[in-house]
């Protein structure tokens, strides 16, 4: 088997008690002291991530806008310098191929941010589009080129803005600006995928251990905790956010995932998918991803049946975890559409439990 990836702060996990695990191909942290109070620190103060396994992309020349908005199904036309973009990358068929952060950088000049799992299928897809438009554009996979820290919580600008000349809260939520932070060149991204304010450090790999050592520093004594993926996986599910390969996949397409508004049917230009997710919408999606509560702490797993009161099959889990805030099990679930509103129930271990149906949030965003 091919060894794992590391990121530059391995060592640096690893010093601060790190249980380090394979995620993607990469030698990861699930936490450091406890899950639960990781999760429970992004709430109430601040946490630090290391997600420098994320990939990076540039999409430059001439042609990149106009490539990009053909592309991705959300309006890459609305963008200027400065903004960021969240969107699907569909394939004809409506399912998704990944879901991305798009940055423009300059006129003709982005950077895609892709989920580790999918980088090599991304630029393979991506440049056959590319050749398939005859697009005027290059395409770089810069990913050995970029270290991420994602600083997320309430406190998140009180806890960073004394490390840096630049004026944190003059960059709106989706938007980004070059920024010295520590002494460390970032692009600062105000975005995230916790539900909570906060910023996405782009940044030298060089620099990844002096920037993660002068964050935890400076925040440390007002309650930064470093995170692992345990806690980022149970705080997206409470912020209802989708994970390619659970909630969104080549099988499930942004609007059966309930993320419609990223997808601009209503947009100038075509794009990959528009037919079929124009078709989709206008018959409705067969199966939609619901969320839900159980009311009980036992976990729901994902591949487990979810059933009607006759005991019916009409779906399966997607996600499950236990919430920290909610102090119970919470998930997400595809099911068949003409269900979702039904009484649903799963089996647990013998134990029949009834599913809740709840619109995300899960857990509202802390006030700072």
């Amino acid at each position: 088997m091919a060894a794992l990836r590391r990121t530059p702060l391995y060592d640096f996990h690893v010093a601060r008690g790190g249980r380090m695990v394979d995620f993607a191909g990469w030698e990861m942290p699930v936490q450091y002291r406890s899950i639960l109070e990781e999760h429970r620190a992004v709430r109430r103060a601040a946490g630090l991530f290391d997600v420098s396994h994320m990939g990076e992309v540039e999409v430059c020349g001439p042609g990149a806008r106009a490539f990009l908005d053909y592309l991705l199904t959300n309006d890459v036309g609305r963008l200027a310098p400065g903004g960021a973009l969240y969107s699907p990358l569909c394939e004809p068929s409506g399912g998704v191929v990944d879901d991305l952060l798009a940055y423009q950088r300059g006129a003709e000049d982005y950077l895609l941010c892709v989920n580790a799992s999918n980088l090599a299928k991304d630029v393979a897809w991506i440049r056959d589009q590319a050749a398939a438009t005859s697009a005027a554009v290059e395409i770089v996979d810069v990913s050995e080129a970029w270290a991420l820290l994602a600083l997320q919580g309430p406190l998140a600008e009180r806890l960073l803005q004394p490390l840096t000349g630049a004026k944190l809260g003059l960059i709106r939520p989706f938007h980004f600006a070059e920024a010295t932070i520590a002494g460390v060149l970032c692009l600062a991204s105000r975005t995230g995928y916790t539900g909570e304010d906060g910023f996405e450090l782009y940044h030298a790999p060089s620099d990844s251990v002096a920037l993660a050592e002068a964050l935890l520093a400076a925040g440390a004594p007002q309650g930064l905790e470093l995170c692992g993926l345990g806690a980022r996986d149970s705080l997206r599910l409470e912020a209802g956010y989708p994970l390619y390969g659970h909630e969104l996949s080549s099988e499930i397409s942004p609007l059966a995932a309930g993320i419609g508004w990223t997808v601009k049917l209503g947009k100038a230009s075509d794009f990959v998918g528009r037919t079929a997710l124009t078709a989709e919408k206008a018959a409705g999606s067969p199966r939609r991803v619901v969320h839900f509560r159980t009311g009980d702490r036992r976990i729901v797993r994902p591949d487990t049946v979810v059933c009607t009161e006759d005991g019916a099959s009409v779906g399966r889990v997607l996600s499950g975890t236990l919430s920290p805030i909610l102090n119970g099990a919470i998930g997400s679930a595809l099911v068949s559409t003409a269900f979702a509103s039904a009484p649903l129930f799963v089996d647990i271990r013998g134990t029949r439990l009834p599913l809740r149906v709840v619109r995300p949030p899960l857990v509202a965003r802390a006030s700072p």
